[in-house]
């Protein structure tokens, strides 16, 4: 959904156009089904190490304070993600897109049954998932793929870049895109906890309302000619885009067509995006309070939703055996993903709400360490 041009949750422009990044990957990674090696995983490692230091810069900051077993799952997901995120800039028309998204779920499939094709994502996250399985067996291998599978879907759904239909609808894509990185990084620890996962909804919600608004100055600029070889004029950008909540534009008067001519100044646009921000926020809220009254030995104070959904069930002992305290501080490191959520939203509040005019952070390393150090979010 979201794409290259988009800085959402830290992305960044693609260090390479799409065709010359996947002819190099040719050349260095040769064709599908040929057994890896140790050298292999480690251009793969690489690979993705740098598309996350070069597209990604909060992935490639919080990737340190995930355990050093789950790092390469980490990697190669966070990398997945981006390039799933590049695609609808990466391809002339939806068609293509869903193409592209076909042969990602035919390469998870493949990587999940142990013949990943020579790819570097795919290599990694063979390498990930041979260590997940030695440690906890197939079920955590399994629920990571469930995930995976839904990441890709959510991000086809998404691929024309519509605005949401409701604030309702922006959540619903948050939990299935940003909180569902989250589980993934969970399960390939592997943690399962109720608490924690119900931790990571909160999160995951809030950094997908947030992506929402950092991509609001990128996705509606207007539409910019691109120049073939010798100068001419060969066609233009995609569409500017406004993915707004549909309901919430609707109460505050904003058009769409306001914001493409209009910019900044359009009007009800700093109270549409004061009403969105506030539902992260909350959610961020409402995980503050919840780790404050689990690390006190108490109950959450929240029911969670998604519980008894594939994927959220859980034992009576799930969080039992090694106390909810000791849990929290396993996947503590996970939970930092709010850090650049809370960045953001603080940011963006000092701008008067006006997407255009946050500046970037050059606090957040500070923040995050300071975060870890306090065990609070």
């Amino acid at each position: 959904m979201f794409s290259n041009r988009v800085l959402g949750h830290g992305l960044k422009r693609a260090h390479l156009p799409w065709g010359a990044r996947k002819l190099q990957l040719r050349r260095e990674f040769g064709h599908r089904g040929i057994a890896t090696t140790e050298a292999d995983v480690d251009q793969a490692r690489k690979y993705c190490f740098n598309q996350l230091k070069q597209g990604d810069y909060e992935a490639y900051l919080l990737r340190q304070f995930v355990p050093p077993s789950a790092r390469d799952a980490y990697d190669a997901l966070r990398t997945l993600n981006l390039e799933l995120a590049r695609l609808p800039e990466a391809v002339s028309n939806p068609t293509i897109g869903r193409f592209r998204m076909q042969f990602w779920r035919d390469t998870i499939n493949s990587t999940f049954a142990g013949n990943p094709p020579r790819e570097p994502i795919s290599i990694l996250l063979r390498n990930a998932i041979d260590l997940l399985t030695s440690k906890a067996g197939l079920g955590s291998a399994t629920s990571l793929k469930f995930w995976l599978l839904r990441l890709i879907n959510t991000r086809e759904m998404h691929l024309e870049n519509k605005p949401f239909a409701s604030l309702a609808a922006l959540e619903d894509y948050a939990e299935n895109t940003y909180a569902t990185l989250m589980y993934m990084t969970l399960a390939s620890m592997p943690l399962q906890s109720m608490h924690v996962d119900h931790l990571a909804s909160h999160i995951g919600k809030a950094c997908g309302i947030v992506a929402t608004l950092r991509g609001i100055p990128i996705l509606a600029a207007p539409l910019q000619p691109i120049r073939g070889p010798s100068g001419t004029n060969v066609g233009s950008t995609k569409n500017p885009a406004v993915l707004l909540p549909l309901d919430i534009m609707a109460e505050t008067g904003l058009r769409e067509e306001d914001v493409f001519r209009k910019g900044p100044n359009a009007e009800g646009l700093q109270d549409a995006v004061f009403r969105v921000a506030t539902r992260a926020n909350d959610h961020l809220i409402t995980a503050r309070e919840m780790l404050k009254n689990m690390k006190a030995g108490e109950d959450p104070g929240h029911d969670y939703e998604h519980e008894g959904e594939a994927e959220h069930v859980y034992s009576a002992a799930t969080d039992g055996n090694e106390g909810t305290d000791v849990v929290i501080r396993r996947g503590f490191g996970v939970l930092l993903e709010a850090i650049p959520a809370a960045d953001y939203l603080q940011r963006l509040e000092g701008a008067d709400f006006d997407p255009f005019k946050v500046k970037s952070s050059w606090k957040l390393p500070w923040r995050l360490w300071r975060a870890l150090k306090t065990q609070q979010i």
